[in-house]
């Protein structure tokens, strides 16, 4: 198990991290470990577009707007100005890149924007309906090429190295970062990583519920590595449920991009009815949270499995122009979009809330950063804005590029080696599936769109149950990917509901029952995990 050296090492492939590693290679040794390919991420599954103020009819103030608006009073605007004034120029660095856009030759910026719910003007570039992948793909061959980034494929995070880790810590600075332990997937070996900067950059935690949009990937790794070496931990309970998941028994995943409403896609139920109009007067046009409670309180009402989504009022050559990709998913399960509804449903799609981090990406800890999903940057404050996300990627990505080639770097340390020494293999690997699944059904029942005091103790007592069982399990037994994505899945529910239970009042995301009013003062949620308990 031998000990490797780079300058950075990123934790994660998505368009956060691939920007990262793109502009460090150019200067440093950059590593990026990845669960599966350099090509999965949650990028990849990104359809709609990027946000940002690059047309004459656009405005940073109306960008700005949008975004507080939607973030319900928790955005921070410093940082909400900070991202929005550096999008054109992030955009334009993706367009250096070779990631091709739809163009418009009618447009006064040469591109086709569309609008989605919260904006109030079109300001969102894409690629058809499947802009992540197209992103995901021109920079990951990018990477490949660069000989000075090491992709470490079927590779898993294990924990961080910090301070308190290494048998001398007394003489080392506090509270830093000095690498990971890394598994080999396919090796079964875990090696010990050094680094002169850690990067987490592994996304969200939609797989903590039973229905996603994510890929199986999204398992909270960097947001429970993050917790367990100490950093702070802000609004968790602000789970993004995105209104149109496609509703079929053979579509796993698949997203209804938020770009069908904005071209003009109607909600109806099944009696053709459109429902919208009477919950939000933005109608179809409204934030994901509004459309998202809206579906779930008449799905509920009227016991339905589903709603639908209509926008076979559109030419059948716009939608397969528009919406290649769903075009041709939905007719792969027998729907025709040009002339039947979609049945969607809701289902989690983002994760708000994150580990703690300043402008530049830094976290609590020395030499640690965070960017992208796994982050708390303060940009998407109660909710995000459509399309903002891919937009907070590259920002916070170039910010923190910037950051740690301005550095100095510290000298390596000795790191000690991964002990194996105590454990044996797994007896009953059924274990793991099966609190897998459990813990996804309670929490998709309990800490859902709609929220109650007495749903959140019951999700917490299983949690607590959960945990005991899994750290005696991560304690005996060689640690699988299965175990550490179980692992950090339990730790990252924990974070959602207790965040969940020290908010009295409902706001953006998070909707309450018990407390349906919204409070005149905005405070986030941060967990300290230092101090032993939660503090708001």
């Amino acid at each position: 198990m031998p000990q490797h050296h780079f300058d950075t090492l990123i934790i994660g492939s998505g368009l956060a991290g691939l920007t990262l590693a793109l502009n460090l290679a150019q200067h440093q040794k950059v590593a990026i470990v990845t669960k599966k390919t350099i090509h999965d991420s949650s990028t990849s599954w990104a359809q709609g577009g990027i946000a940002a103020v690059l047309s004459m009819e656009d405005s940073s103030d109306a960008h700005i707007h949008d975004t507080l608006v939607a973030g319900a009073g928790l955005c921070d605007k410093a940082i909400t100005r900070y991202v929005v004034e550096k999008g054109p120029e992030a955009v334009r660095w993706l367009i250096s890149q070779g990631v091709r856009f739809t163009r418009d030759n009618n447009s006064q910026t040469g591109y086709h924007l569309t609008q989605e719910g919260g904006h109030s003007v079109r300001r969102v570039i894409h690629t058809n309906d499947a802009t992540g992948k197209a992103v995901q793909l021109t920079l990951s061959e990018k990477v490949c090429a660069h000989p000075n980034i090491v992709i470490l494929e079927h590779h898993i995070a294990v924990d961080l190295i910090v301070s308190s880790k290494l048998p001398h810590h007394a003489a080392t600075p506090a509270d830093r970062c000095y690498g990971a332990y890394v598994l080999d997937i396919k090796a079964d070996k875990i090696h010990t990583i050094a680094a002169h900067n850690t990067v987490l950059a592994t996304g969200g935690a939609g797989k903590v519920y039973l229905y996603t949009t994510n890929p199986d990937i999204a398992t909270g790794d960097g947001i429970a590595m993050g917790w367990r070496a100490g950093c702070r931990i802000a609004n968790m309970e602000f789970i993004q449920f995105h209104p149109t998941c496609l509703y079929h028994p053979h579509a796993k995943s698949f997203l209804i991009s938020e770009a069908v409403r904005g071209e003009g896609g109607l909600l109806k139920l099944p009696d053709g009815e459109r429902f919208m109009p009477k919950h939000d007067e933005r109608a179809e046009l409204a934030p994901r949270d509004i459309v998202a409670r809206a579906i779930d309180f008449e799905m509920k009402k009227r016991g339905l499995d589903c709603v639908y989504l209509d926008i076979s009022h559109k030419s059948p050559e716009f939608l397969k122009q528009h919406f290649p990709t769903i075009y041709a998913r939905c007719l792969e399960l027998g729907i025709d979009i040009t002339r039947q509804p979609i049945p969607v449903v809701p289902a989690a799609h983002y994760t708000c809330g994150g580990i703690v981090t300043d402008q530049n990406g830094k976290t609590d800890l020395s030499n640690l950063y965070a960017i992208g999903e796994t982050a708390h940057t303060g940009l998407h404050g109660a909710n995000r804005l459509a399309s903002n996300s891919l937009l907070e990627c590259l920002v916070f990505g170039l910010a923190a590029t910037k950051d740690i080639l301005n550095q100095t770097p510290i000298p390596f340390v000795s790191l000690p080696k991964w002990d194996e020494s105590r454990v044996t293999d797994a007896d009953e690997e059924i274990v793991i599936s099966h609190n897998w699944d459990e813990l996804r059904r309670f929490m998709w029942s309990y800490v859902g769109i709609v929220r109650t005091n007495k749903r959140l103790q019951r999700a917490q007592h299983r949690i607590n149950l959960l945990h005991e069982e899994i750290n005696e399990y991560y304690t005996n037994f060689r640690v699988s990917s299965d175990l550490l994505e179980l692992r950090n899945l339990v730790t990252t529910a924990d974070l959602i509901v207790q965040s969940a239970m020290l908010r009295h009042e409902s706001r953006g995301l998070h909707y309450s029952r018990d407390y349906p009013n919204t409070l005149p003062q905005a405070h986030n949620t941060i967990l300290h995990r230092k101090e032993g308990k939660s503090l708001q």
